[in-house]
């Protein structure tokens, strides 16, 4: 019975992918991989209910791709809306969007050659938000796309004490761009960060080794002082890094979907 659940579940799977990729006007491989990034962010712990991944449509620049206001883990094809890059929901009818949609909007207007966004508030990267004696940097050659010193936004800068830290309108998601300025990575005061990449599996890439990086981080600096990546090093060692994220990807999808695979089964048990 377990058995016949799941294929009959994979088969809707690929319904469900194939009527997505055809009322958002992409390749079904789009689809999956926008989904599958949701799941592989949860399953990697970088995002929990809270946080959301984007990408922007490969055939109509002025728009983007994200779910519907959803925890990561729980996302499908069907629940992948369509945005102009003010973040308004294509379908006038769409149901409720995430709030922070602005983040994504924002950047891909100030960054054209961003393909994919990631934001996130992965545990151990808040603190190098809030710190104002060590800032996060690249620490080994995985994670050269941090830089010497990535920017973090303060939004008590911009718009005021009081504000909930998220970015809930253009005019925020602008600010927000204007401090990621043409880093891949920006951190955001008592929140997380937002990682940028030429496409959704080095933006997944950027945003897993972003917790790896500030996890390692603060191993090192419990030792004692760390030799950090200098800005010569990062640059390079981003640069051979990012032709190698199918890698990971291919890991990380065969776990996320073994790990859905599971759930499945034990939920017809």
């Amino acid at each position: 019975m377990a058995e016949q659940s799941q294929t009959q579940s994979q088969t809707e799977t690929l319904g469900a992918i194939a009527a997505a990729a055809q009322r958002l006007g992409v390749e079904a491989q789009v689809m999956e991989d926008l989904v599958i990034a949701n799941r592989i962010l949860f399953n990697q712990g970088v995002v929990d209910a809270f946080g959301h991944v984007s990408m922007r449509h490969p055939t109509r620049s002025g728009r983007f791709l994200q779910s519907r206001n959803l925890a990561p883990g729980l996302v499908r094809a069907e629940d992948l809306l369509e945005f102009d890059l003010d973040s308004i929901a294509v379908d006038k009818d769409a149901p409720r969007q995430f709030l922070e949609r602005f983040i994504h909007g924002e950047i891909y207007k100030a960054r054209p050659e961003v393909m994919a966004i990631v934001h996130s508030h992965s545990p151990t990267v808040v603190p190098f938000s809030i710190s104002q004696k060590t800032s996060l940097r690249a620490v080994c050659h995985m994670c050269g796309f941090i830089g010497a010193k990535p920017p973090v936004f303060e939004i008590a800068d911009e718009f005021g004490d009081g504000t909930d830290l998220l970015i809930r309108s253009g005019a925020m998601g602008a600010a927000l761009a204007r401090s990621l300025g043409q880093a891949d990575i920006v951190l955001m005061r008592g929140h997380g960060s937002t990682v940028v990449g030429a496409g959704i599996r080095e933006a997944v890439y950027r945003a897993v080794y972003t917790e790896v990086n500030a996890s390692t981080q603060l191993q090192a600096i419990q030792l004692g002082e760390p030799r950090y990546l200098s800005e010569a090093e990062a640059a390079k060692t981003a640069k051979t890094m990012d032709s190698e994220v199918q890698r990971p990807w291919g890991l990380w999808k065969t776990r996320a979907l073994a790990a859905a695979t599971t759930a499945t089964a034990v939920a017809a048990a």
